[in-house]
């Protein structure tokens, strides 16, 4: 089983991206049972989805763009909880080309044109980690693109998306389109839009090479599961 764990929201379109995603991923491959849970704000809850399925040994996979605090010690202490090996858990979803393609795309979707520079909107973390993993995303969105991305951080860490926009714009370069690293919108996707730049993106949500990010990251762990036990 892959349960899928996303980080939660009061807001109602959240959810409905991650169902969507969900969705998708069952399209992609039917015979594997898909479920989703929900850290916080949603339901169900983490908790509750390991008790009703920790007898089908599931393995989790979490909806973050990147490596922090949630994945490094709420996850696995979750699994521990449960009885269930450190190995049940898969990667996060970042940094990865495929979430360079699916950023790409909604950049066409909005707009921007192939010159635009990009400013890479993540939701930011006071994990170094995680900003880690933001700026490293934006070099493989701009190997894509074939031009400079900027990383910027929505909360906890600089430069906001608003500070990189007006730098390039004090640089002479006003037509700037903002990449929204999130996979949902909310209140992050919301304070995205509010730069002056001349384009941004609509979140990643249900976009293919997203839900074929989530089977990869499924079949890692399952290997990572059968050499342990092999070992």
């Amino acid at each position: 089983m892959l349960l899928a764990v996303a980080h939660g929201s009061r807001d109602e379109a959240a959810s409905t991206s991650i169902r969507a995603l969900m969705r998708t991923v069952r399209s992609l491959r039917p015979e594997l049972a898909v479920r989703c849970c929900f850290l916080d704000l949603a339901r169900p809850s983490l908790a509750r989805a390991l008790a009703q399925f920790a007898d089908q040994r599931p393995v989790l996979v979490p909806l973050f763009l990147g490596t922090g605090y949630h994945l490094r010690v709420d996850l696995p202490a979750a699994l521990a909880a449960a009885g269930l090996p450190r190995c049940h858990l898969a990667p996060a979803l970042g940094p990865h080309p495929l979430l360079g393609e699916a950023l790409a795309d909604r950049l066409a979707e909005a707009g921007a044109p192939s010159h635009a520079p990009v400013v890479l909107a993540g939701a930011g973390s006071a994990d170094p980690t995680a900003l880690a993993d933001t700026a490293r995303m934006a070099d493989l969105l701009a190997t894509r693109l074939g031009r400079p991305v900027t990383a910027a951080h929505l909360s906890a860490a600089a430069p906001t998306p608003h500070q990189a926009v007006a730098a390039l714009q004090a640089a002479g370069r006003p037509g700037i389109a903002v990449a929204s690293y999130l996979l949902s919108p909310g209140f992050f996707a919301r304070r995205a839009a509010t730069t002056a730049a001349r384009w941004t993106s609509a979140p990643l949500a249900a976009h293919p090479a997203v839900a074929h990010l989530v089977l990869r990251r499924y079949d890692e762990a399952r290997a990572a599961t059968a050499l342990r036990s092999a070992a």
